[in-house]
This record gives C-alpha cells, sequence and structure tokens, in this order.
C-alpha cells in the first residue's frame, strides 16, 4: 500500500508495512502465538501532521485453528507508538467487559433486567477505535445491540433517542444504561435492513420515510437536548484528509479545487433550521414486517437541515451505484430517482439545492476511499470527487434559480 508521506509522523509509511506491524503488536498477543497468515487493514484514521492510527484484522493459517483478531496501532507526532488488542480500548472503557461473555452477563444484570444465570452470545458488529462500537448480545429470545462510546457522549444518544421516538418513526426504546462505562442496551428491531431490501428488489414506498421525517422535522427546535450538526467541521475534516492524500496528484488536486470552488460558498454559510437525523441513509433503517420504517442509528439527531437529511440519503445511493460500476440503472439509482422526485413533489424544493447538499454529503462520504483504503483508494477518490461534481454541475446546468428556504 502506497501512501503519500507525512513530515510531521515519520512513521506513518510503517504502518502498511506488514512485518513492522506485527513486530510492535506480537508483545499484545501470546508469546507462542504464530505469525500471522495476513494481516488486512480495515480502518484507517488520519489527522496530518498529528496522528495516525490503523486498525487490522490478524488472520492466522488455517491448521492454527486461531480465531481472528482485531489490533490497532497508533503513531502520533514525537510521541512512542501505542498498541492495543481488541476489545481493550482506553478511550471506549465499557468495550472490554461487554465484549467479554462473563462480564457481559453480569452487566446485563445490573443494567438491563435480571434473569436466571445462562450463556450469552457476544457478536462484534462493528468496531471504530477510539470512537464507538456495536455489539449484540443474545440471550435466548431476548437480542439487544448494544452500542459502545465514550462515556461523555452517553447523554446526547439518550437525548437523540428521545427525539426519534417522539416521531413517526419506529424506534428502539433503551433498555438498560451504563453511563460510566458508555454502554447502552437496545432492543433488536425485527425487520429487513432497507439496503439489503433494494439489493433484493424490495423497495418501499418513499412516502413511509418521508412521512418519519417529516414528524422529525417538525418537532421544536427550541426544546432540542442535543447539540446542532457541525458541517462546517466535518467538511473541513474531509478537505483537509484529501489535500494531503491528494498533494501529489495533480488529476486529484484538479478535481478537490473543482469540488471546493461549488460546495465551500455553501458549506460557510450553512445553518441550522430545524431538528434534523442529520445521518440519514439505507443502512441506517429496518423495514419492520408490517412496513414502517425504524430507525437504527439515531446518535446525530439534533438540530440540522431537512434537506441535508433527504440529500444524504441520495447521496449514499448515489455512492452505492457508482462503487458498483453498472452499465445500466441498479436498484439503488432507481430507488434514489422515485425517492427524490417523491421529496422534491411534496415539499416543494428546488432540484439544484437539493442536489447542493447531495453533493456535499458524497465529498464527505469520499473519505471513505482512504478511512477504508484499498490499493486503488487514488482512482476511486478521483471516481468520488467526479461524482459529487456531477451531481452539482448535471442540477445546476437543469435548474440554476436562485436558492429556496429549505424546509422550516
Amino acid at each position: 500500500m502506497e501512501f503519500p508521506e507525512d513530515r510531521g509522523l515519520p512513521r506513518l509509511e510503517r504502518l502498511f508495512d506488514p512485518g513492522w506491524v506485527w513486530e510492535a503488536s506480537r508483545h499484545q498477543l501470546d508469546g507462542d502465538t504464530p505469525e500471522p497468515s495476513l494481516m488486512r487493514v480495515r480502518q484507517f484514521s488520519h489527522v496530518p501532521g498529528r496522528t495516525a492510527t490503523v486498525n487490522y484484522e490478524a488472520e492466522w493459517p488455517t491448521e492454527t485453528y486461531l480465531p481472528a483478531e482485531f489490533l490497532t496501532v497508533t503513531v502520533r507526532r514525537k510521541r512512542p507508538i501505542e498498541v492495543s488488542r481488541f476489545p481493550v480500548d482506553a478511550a471506549l472503557p465499557g468495550l472490554a467487559p461487554a465484549a467479554d461473555p462473563d462480564t457481559a452477563l453480569r452487566l446485563v444484570d445490573q443494567h438491563v433486567f435480571q434473569m436466571p444465570r445462562r450463556r450469552i452470545a457476544v457478536e462484534t458488529v462493528r468496531y471504530r477505535p477510539g470512537s464507538r462500537a456495536v455489539l449484540r448480545h443474545r440471550l435466548g429470545r431476548f437480542r439487544f445491540y448494544v452500542r459502545v462510546m465514550r462515556p461523555a457522549a452517553v447523554s446526547s444518544v439518550l437525548g437523540a433517542a428521545r427525539l426519534v421516538n417522539a416521531s413517526d418513526f419506529a424506534g428502539p426504546r433503551v433498555a438498560g444504561c451504563w453511563e460510566d462505562g458508555g454502554v447502552v442496551w437496545l432492543p433488536e428491531i425485527p425487520g429487513v435492513n432497507m439496503r439489503d431490501g433494494l439489493r433484493q428488489g424490495n423497495a418501499p414506498d418513499p412516502a413511509v420515510s418521508l412521512d418519519g421525517l417529516d414528524s422529525l422535522w417538525s418537532l421544536p427546535l427550541s426544546e432540542c437536548p442535543t447539540a446542532a450538526f457541525d458541517l462546517r467541521g466535518a467538511y473541513r475534516r474531509a478537505e483537509r484528509t484529501f489535500q494531503h492524500a491528494l498533494g501529489d496528484d495533480p488529476e486529484g488536486r484538479r478535481l478537490l479545487d473543482t469540488a471546493r470552488d461549488a460546495l465551500s460558498p455553501f458549506v460557510a454559510g450553512w445553518a441550522p433550521t430545524a431538528v434534523a437525523h442529520n445521518d440519514f441513509y439505507d443502512d441506517q433503517m429496518i423495514v419492520m414486517p408490517d412496513g414502517k420504517v425504524a430507525l437504527v442509528d439515531f446518535e446525530e439527531a439534533g438540530p440540522g437541515d431537512p434537506m441535508l437529511d433527504v440529500g444524504n440519503f441520495l447521496a449514499h445511493l448515489s455512492w452505492a451505484s457508482n462503487k458498483e460500476r453498472q452499465s445500466g440503472p441498479d436498484a439503488a439509482s432507481v430507488y434514489r430517482q422515485q425517492f427524490k422526485e417523491a421529496a422534491l413533489e411534496r415539499f416543494g424544493w428546488r432540484e439544484r439545492e437539493l442536489a447542493l447538499r447531495e453533493a456535499v454529503c458524497i465529498f464527505r462520504i469520499c473519505t471513505n476511499t482512504v478511512r477504508r483504503i484499498k490499493p486503488d483508494w487514488r482512482q476511486r477518490t478521483r471516481d468520488g470527487l467526479t461524482l459529487a461534481i456531477d451531481t452539482f454541475a448535471s442540477a445546476s446546468a437543469r435548474s440554476p434559480q436562485t436558492a429556496a428556504p429549505a424546509k422550516q
């Protein structure tokens, strides 16, 4: 894997050297653990000049019968390297006890409900080192998704849950909370993940999701218990990622400059106008057996921009279609068009303003090409920036009107 050097972090390139990573990490494992057959980069996080973290999945030779392990290595400017082994994470004090079956059962007894002693199955669903994790706890017929976060974030997540449950969306009720550990239990919701349903040709009526969004946007902004969405901060972080990653790529730099010329003025003048979801897209939703839509990820809910919610949904569908590189329309692109037309007709928005927000969201999503880095990351980044540019340019050509206000 090749990645531009960072003069502030001279050890950055070593994070893509499996031999160096293994030598740095082996003291975290048992002394007789064999050398892995594969070290796969799962996630890469980089703040140029300051810090870089890579989370790896280590796989062992088949004949050892050892399960894969997650290892995390961090390099910081003028500081020793830091190595951790999942589920140990200094920023997530509740992760290790929630991920171990013995201590997880005790935590459920203390913070959810008491039940006769039995075995608990623990599954890791997602993990982002130093930030958050999602586990699944199964106790017979009882199943919970377990959100693990920094303890300081718990009050905001609980406030966001109250917002979602006040809307017409179905939402998981909080079943238990260990505030000091940063752990929240939510019951599993029956149904089909919307993204999986789209792939299978089972697209829900856009009106169901738009009804839920409309009810969320209508909640009193003055009584919102959570902080406003920081679009400018998220956009600047994406800019910094691209500036470093594409520094020696003339074509990439040209695309980045073109995208910023179109998007930066909007971001600079953006401000929240209503309660919003702020991270609304298909993989965050479950279509229940009765046809209702449930939100399973809602941590960002708070003051935001209704049109940005729809733009983010469209952006993820555009990204999925672009990634597949199919010659003809796929399920995601077809549903994107249906959803966009339904939203424009229902709320009377101008297509250009919605496309601008969709392009901003694509710009942010495009950082996935670096965070989930693969050997072809440069080309995928160029493709993503091109998609953001084309999304706004094509709508501007069709609809060059002045800006329309978002739904209040």
